[in-house]
C-alpha cells in the first residue's frame, strides 16, 4: 500500500509540474500583432492604356492559314514537266483549300498539258490569276437626282451587319455622306447592331419596330437619303434561312422597292462566310435569281477558311468577289484584289 501511495504522489506531483510549465509558455509567448496597412490611394488609375494593336496588317500574315495549306506546292522543286507524284501533291492541295472539284481537274489537265516552265508555284499561280475575270469596279453613283443604294443579302451568322457598318465607316472617311437602313426587321439584334455602328462610322439610320415591314424601311431611308442629300444607302436585309421562298420572295420585293425613284439599286452584294467551304456555293445559288447580285463579300477569310474558296467562287457563279474580310477590325474589310491575293498564298 505505502508504495502505491508514493507512485500516486509522483504521478500527481509530474502531472503538476506539466501544466505549470505550459501555462509558463504560454504567459512567455509574445502575442502576434498585424503589420500596418499602407493608406489606399485616393485614385488608383489616372489614365486607362489602350490595348496593344499588332501592326502587322499584311495579306500574307492575315491568311496564314489558307498560305500553310498551300506549303507543299511551294516546296515542290523542278521545271518542265510535272510527274504524277507532283500531280497528286497538286491536286491534294487544291481540294483541301476548297477549289472544288471541277477547277482543280481543269488545273491538272493544264499543269499536264503546259507542264511548269518557271516551277510547278510558278505556274499555279499564273493558272489561278488567269481564272479571275470580270468587272470588279463598285459603283457608288447612282443617276442624276437619285440616290444610290446597296442591298446586303445572306443568310444569319455571315457578317452582313458588321460588313455594313465597315463599308459605312470607309465611305464616311471618304468624306461621302451614307445612310444605314436597318432592314432585317426579323432579328431585333440586328437593327441595334447596325445603330451601333452607325454610331461609330458617323452614318445616320433609318430603322422600326420588331416585325416591321423591311420595304417599307428601305422606302423610308432612300427618302430620307433624298430629301437629306445624303449619297449612299446600305440596305441590310433579313436572312433567316437561304432556302426559304418566302424569304426569298421579301428579298425581290424589297429590292423593287428600292429601285424606284428616288432609289436606284447600284450594287447587291451577297455576303458569305469563307469559314463554311463549299455550303457557301449552295447558299449563294439560292440568293442569285432572287436578288440580280453583282457582287461577293467573302467575310472571315483570315480564320479556318481555305483560300480557295474564293476561286471556287467565281468559277461557279461568275460573279466577281469584290471585297474580303481579313480581321476583326474596322479597316479589315479591304478590296479583293486578284494578284495580291494569290501571292499571298503562293508567294515565297
Amino acid at each position: 500500500m505505502i508504495v502505491l501511495y508514493v507512485v500516486l504522489a509522483v504521478i500527481v506531483v509530474v502531472a503538476g509540474a506539466t501544466v505549470v510549465v505550459r501555462r509558463r509558455r504560454r504567459v512567455r509567448r509574445p502575442a502576434l500583432v498585424a503589420p500596418p496597412r499602407a493608406a489606399m490611394p485616393e485614385v488608383l488609375v489616372t489614365e486607362s492604356a489602350p490595348m496593344p494593336v499588332l501592326e502587322d496588317a499584311s495579306l500574307e500574315t492575315r491568311l496564314a492559314s489558307s498560305r500553310g495549306v498551300f506549303d507543299r506546292v511551294r516546296s515542290l522543286s523542278g521545271v518542265g514537266d510535272v510527274s504524277a507524284e507532283q500531280l497528286n501533291v497538286v491536286e491534294e492541295v487544291l481540294l483541301r483549300s476548297d477549289v472544288g472539284v471541277a477547277m482543280t481537274n481543269s488545273i491538272l489537265d493544264e499543269l499536264r498539258t503546259n507542264g511548269a516552265p518557271d516551277g510547278i508555284a510558278a505556274a499555279l499561280r499564273t493558272i489561278l490569276i488567269d481564272s479571275f475575270g470580270g468587272d470588279r469596279d463598285v459603283r457608288t453613283d447612282a443617276d442624276d437626282g437619285r440616290v444610290a443604294v446597296w442591298l446586303f443579302v445572306g443568310v444569319n451568322g455571315v457578317g452582313k451587319t458588321t460588313t455594313i457598318g465597315k463599308l459605312a465607316k470607309k465611305y464616311h472617311d471618304q468624306g461621302r455622306s451614307v445612310l444605314l437602313a436597318a432592314g432585317d426587321t426579323f432579328r431585333a439584334a440586328a437593327a441595334d447592331q447596325l445603330e451601333e455602328w452607325a454610331t461609330r462610322s458617323g452614318a445616320e439610320i433609318v430603322r422600326a419596330h420588331e416585325g416591321a415591314d423591311p420595304g417599307s424601311v428601305v422606302h423610308d431611308a432612300i427618302g430620307r437619303a433624298h430629301a437629306r442629300n445624303i449619297g449612299i444607302v446600305l440596305a441590310d436585309t433579313a436572312g433567316r434561312r437561304a432556302n426559304s421562298s418566302n424569304l426569298l420572295d421579301e428579298l425581290t420585293k424589297v429590292r423593287r422597292v428600292a429601285d424606284r425613284e428616288p432609289g436606284e439599286v447600284v450594287e447587291t452584294l451577297l455576303v458569305l462566310d469563307a469559314t463554311t467551304g463549299q455550303n457557301a456555293l449552295s447558299q449563294a445559288r439560292e440568293f442569285l435569281a432572287a436578288a440580280n447580285v453583282t457582287g461577293i463579300v467573302l467575310t472571315k477569310l483570315d480564320g479556318t477558311a481555305r483560300g480557295g474558296i474564293v476561286v471556287a467562287i467565281e468559277r461557279d457563279l461568275g460573279i466577281p468577289v469584290k471585297f474580303v474580310g481579313v480581321g476583326e477590325g474596322v479597316d479589315d474589310l479591304i478590296v479583293f484584289e486578284p494578284h495580291a491575293f494569290v501571292d499571298s498564298l503562293l508567294g515565297a
